[in-house]
C-alpha cells in the first residue's frame, strides 16, 4: 500500500517467520533483496509488526552476521538493523545509505526493543531517529497512512485486540464515522474523471494534470530525481485542499520542484478507478506471457479497449513522461525509473493491493507505454482531445 505522503510501504511480520531450523536462509535473503529492489530507489515506509518474534524463530547471531556480508549495507542499514531486535543497528550510521528510508513504525514493541534502543541511540544520527515512531495499537497506523491497503496477519490483530482488554478491561467501543461529504463542485482530488469533466465545461485534462504537467514541462525535466523525492505532508495537503476549493495555485511560491510531482502522483492514486480501469488489470498482468517482440502490440490493444476519455489522459499523461525519459542524461529517470513510481498509479486491483509478483508485468506494461508511446498512441483519435 502506500503511506498518507504517497510512498510505498513495505511490511515485516515477525509472526510469519517460521522456526529457524525449517527456514532456508538463503533463500530468505534473496527475497529480502528482491523486494528491496522493488523500492529502495524511491522514498518508502517500513511497517514492522514486531509481535510473533520468539526464541524459536529469531534469527542467530551467526545468521545475522552473514546476512551483513551477503548484503550490501544500502540493504542492511534500511532494514534489517531495526527488523531482527536492532542488532544491526549501527549500520544506521552511514548517512547516503538510509536517506530513501522516509519513516519506520514499529508496531507493538516491547520494553525490551526500547531498552535496546536506548543503548544504541548515541551511535545514530538525530535525523534517522526522528524516522522511527513506536506503535502500541493497530489503530495508530491509521494516521500515518492507508491502515485498509495493509495485509495484517490475523495473529497480530488478535494480540492488538487482547492488549486493548488488558489495558482498559474490554474492547474499545465501536466508534461511528459519520458520512461522507458530498464533493465541492470544483473538487480535484477524490472524484472521478467524469465528475471533473462535468464541473469543468467539458475540458478532458483534469485542471490539476494540466497545471502540474504544464509546471514541470517548463521548470522541471532536467531535475535529477523527478518523482522520485517527496514532499512535505502539511505542503501537499494546503495545495490539494486549494485545488478542491478552486483556488489558483503559484507552484513558485513553494520554491520546491517536487511538489508539483507529488500533486500529480497524489491525483493519479486518489481517483477512486484507477486511469488504467480495473478491467484492465488482468489483461495487463498476462504481458509477461506475451512474446518480447508482440508486447508492443498487445500494450495497444490493451489502450484501444479503455474508454475515451481514460484514453485522452492517459495519453496526455504519458506523452509527458515520455519527454521526461527523453531527459534522463540529466535527471537519471528511464522509462524503467518511471514505470517503478507511475506503475501503481495507473493500475491497481478491484480488491485489495497488488502482490509482489504483480509489480514486474505492471512496470513493464507502464515502461513500454513510456517507451514505444509513439507506436502506440498513433492510431486512436477521440473528438474534443
Amino acid at each position: 500500500g502506500d503511506d498518507n505522503s504517497g510512498r510505498k510501504v513495505i511490511t515485516f511480520s515477525c509472526c510469519r517467520m517460521p522456526p529457524s531450523h525449517q527456514l532456508n536462509h538463503t533463500r530468505l535473503l534473496e527475497y529480502l533483496k528482491y523486494t528491496l529492489d522493488q523500492y529502495v530507489e524511491n522514498d518508502y515506509t517500513v511497517v514492522y509488526f514486531h509481535y510473533g518474534l520468539k526464541s524459536l524463530n529469531k534469527p542467530s547471531l551467526k545468521w545475522l552476521q552473514t546476512a551483513y556480508k551477503e548484503f550490501d549495507r544500502k540493504y542492511v542499514s534500511k532494514l534489517f538493523g531495526l527488523l531482527f531486535r536492532f542488532l544491526l543497528t549501527i549500520s544506521f550510521s552511514f548517512p547516503r545509505y538510509k536517506k530513501n528510508l522516509k519513516a519506520l513504525y514499529v508496531v507493538h514493541p516491547t520494553n525490551f526493543i526500547k531498552i535496546l534502543w536506548n543503548i544504541f541511540k548515541p551511535l545514530i544520527s538525530h535525523k534517522f531517529g526522528k524516522k522511527i515512531t513506536y506503535l502500541n495499537y493497530l489503530s495508530d497506523l491509521r494516521e500515518h497512512l492507508k491502515y485498509d491497503q495493509l495485509n495484517i496477519p490475523q495473529e497480530v490483530i488478535r494480540h492488538d485486540e487482547n492488549l486493548r482488554r488488558k489495558q482498559k478491561g474490554k474492547l474499545p467501543p465501536v466508534v461511528k464515522v459519520p458520512p461522507p461529504r458530498p464533493p465541492l463542485p470544483t473538487q480535484q482530488f477524490g472524484v472521478s474523471l467524469q465528475y471533473i469533466k462535468d464541473k469543468n465545461k467539458g475540458e478532458l485534462i483534469p485542471p490539476v494534470m494540466k497545471e502540474t504537467v504544464s509546471y514541470l514541462k517548463r521548470k522541471g525535466l532536467q531535475v535529477e530525481g523527478l518523482f522520485r523525492r517527496s514532499a512535505s505532508i502539511q505542503t501537499i495537503k494546503d495545495v490539494q485542499k486549494l485545488y478542491n476549493q478552486g483556488k489558483f495555485v503559484n507552484f513558485d511560491d513553494y520554491h520546491d520542484i517536487h511538489i508539483p510531482a507529488v500533486i500529480l502522483k497524489t491525483f493519479l492514486r486518489e481517483l477512486p478507478q484507477p486511469l488504467l480501469t480495473f478491467e484492465c488489470y488482468d489483461h495487463i498482468l498476462g504481458i509477461t506471457s506475451v512474446e518480447s517482440s508482440l508486447r508492443v502490440t498487445r500494450c495497444k490493444q490493451i489502450i484501444q479497449g479503455l474508454p475515451e476519455h481514460n484514453y485522452v489522459v492517459l495519453k496526455y499523461l504519458i506523452c509527458f513522461l515520455h519527454m521526461v525519459s527523453q531527459e534522463s542524461i540529466y535527471n537519471r529517470m528511464t522509462a524503467s525509473s518511471l514505470a517503478c513510481v507511475f506503475g501503481l498509479n495507473l493500475i491497481w486491483p478491484s480488491k485489495g493491493t497488488a502482490s509482489l509478483s504483480a509489480l514486474v508485468p505492471l512496470n513493464l506494461f507502464t515502461e513500454l507505454l513510456i517507451d514505444f508511446y509513439m507506436n502506440i498512441f498513433n492510431s486512436r483519435t477521440v473528438p474534443g482531445e
